[in-house]
């Protein structure tokens, strides 16, 4: 059973990723459509099945299949998980930092410059790289 919950908590990662990695890209160019716009209203639609169909599923299946991994295997005081565990919750807060943003974006309340969203853009990527180098290399 290990391994099937390990497959599943690695095809909810990518899921997860690949949301965390394209919301912030919606940002961007919703950023250039005028608020009420037929483009505008269009973003919001992606933006919000992006997040409740993809991303929230497969955020809460990683965080559940990994949860039983680390306790299956006995990892918490694994120096090396522990770096991982933090950089998953710097996933975890970005996340709900789109969440937040996908709500300003609903209200057309948002006020940040594409700028903001090219630079949390590149957060998920570093926290990724972080992640795959602790469970790959196991650097400490």
């Amino acid at each position: 059973m290990y391994l099937w919950i390990k497959a599943l908590h690695v095809i909810a990662i990518i899921a997860w990723m690949a949301g965390l990695l394209y919301l912030p890209r919606l940002f961007v160019y919703h950023c250039e459509a005028e608020k009420g716009s037929v483009q505008s209203e269009t973003f919001k639609i992606m933006e919000r099945r992006l997040l409740k169909a993809i991303m929230n599923p497969a955020m809460i299946v990683a965080w559940a299949a990994g949860l039983y991994l680390a306790w299956d295997a006995n990892l918490w005081l694994d120096r090396w998980f522990m770096a991982k565990f933090a950089c998953v919750l710097g996933l975890t807060f970005v996340h709900h930092m789109l969440v937040r943003d996908v709500k300003r974006f609903a209200a057309d309340a948002n006020e940040r410059p594409q700028r903001y969203y090219r630079i949390l853009n590149e957060v998920p990527t570093l926290l990724m790289i972080g992640i795959v180098i602790f469970v790959i290399v196991k650097p400490f």
